[in-house]
């Protein structure tokens, strides 16, 4: 088994924009025929390189190409007006039967809080706030607030609403998550991350949830070469834009899982966020029951590229 994610980083080494959307639908729906049990869509905004902004909008496009395969998007919550995230996700809820799952953090970019007209120093607020918001309008509660009467239709196919859970990598993001009521599925951890999170859901009344806490080695964007050497001279280049974009991004991070100071292709193949497996060595680790995260147009790699490289894992399976 094993997942895709899809970022949409498009640069200007690697495909244009067009070619990576219509691959990422065309992967997952071939995916699901292969081993594949969810696609992992990420947000970002305000990129040089057009980091997916939009994860709903290819969540309801996999979707309609897919019948059985989970979707897991993140949404970073205080950008969104509550009401209209409650109908997206409403309509996608019916689009997927259910299928669709959400992931939701603050950020951490100063661009893209900028970018929406808001200040860094309110996201917690906001997020609470706009949490609050969307879970009684998901739960068909008719909601005011500043004046505003909001009511959403339909109502979601899943009772109450999808699946939430909330990510990021501190002890604040695991007490938001208790005290909601919500899994925790972090992107790094913390000493103390999960007892946190235990405590803050025993001391609101809830059962604690689904938790997944990475290991700050963990791999996150994997291939698999015939030749592991010819594989770095062909896709090299798109993993070190990949690396070092979410580098630039968190100069100080030295928690999540996916965050490398490599700066050129050799020092990328001695970590271990970018790796590219022999075919031998993948089947080991498959065999030993490891789940994989694959993410086959990583950095823009175009898409002739990208297909063999996940066909390869794929056969594995």
């Amino acid at each position: 088994m094993f997942t895709l994610r899809f970022d949409m980083r498009a640069p200007a080494i690697g495909a244009p924009a067009t070619e990576l959307y219509a691959a990422a639908i065309e992967m997952s729906a071939w995916a699901e025929q292969h081993g594949c049990v969810a696609v992992v869509l990420c947000e970002h905004h305000y990129a040089d390189d057009g980091c997916l902004p939009s994860p709903l909008l290819l969540g309801a496009a996999i979707a309609a190409r897919t019948k059985q395969l989970m979707l897991n998007l993140t949404i970073l919550l205080p950008f969104y007006d509550p009401a209209r995230l409650a109908e997206d996700i409403a309509v996608l809820d019916h689009i997927s039967a259910g299928r669709a799952t959400y992931v939701f953090g603050i950020g951490y970019r100063a661009e893209e809080y900028a970018h929406f007209g808001l200040s860094m120093s309110d996201r917690g607020k906001l997020a609470d706030e706009k949490l609050g918001m969307l879970r009684r309008l998901l739960a068909g509660e008719e909601v005011e607030h500043g004046g505003r009467q909001m009511k959403v239709t339909p109502r979601p196919r899943t009772p109450k609403g999808p699946m939430m859970s909330w990510g990021g990598a501190s002890l604040a993001t695991a007490r938001r998550a208790g005290r909601n009521g919500l899994g925790l599925l972090a992107n790094g951890g913390v000493t103390g991350m999960r007892e946190t999170y235990e405590r803050a859901c025993r001391d609101s009344g809830f059962e604690p949830g689904f938790v997944l806490i990475p290991e700050r080695d963990a791999a996150t964007n994997c291939f698999v070469a015939d030749d592991v050497d010819a594989a770095w001279d062909e896709i090299g280049k798109y993993l070190l834009h990949d690396a070092m974009a979410y580098a630039e991004w968190n100069p100080d991070n030295a928690v999540s899982a996916n965050i490398t100071t490599a700066t050129t292709i050799d020092e990328l193949r001695n970590t271990s966020s970018h790796v590219i497996l022999s075919v031998d060595e993948a089947h080991k680790r498959i065999a030993a029951g490891e789940m994989f995260n694959i993410a086959p147009l990583c950095g823009g790699i175009p898409p002739a590229i990208a297909w063999p490289y996940l066909k390869r894992f794929a056969q594995l399976q």
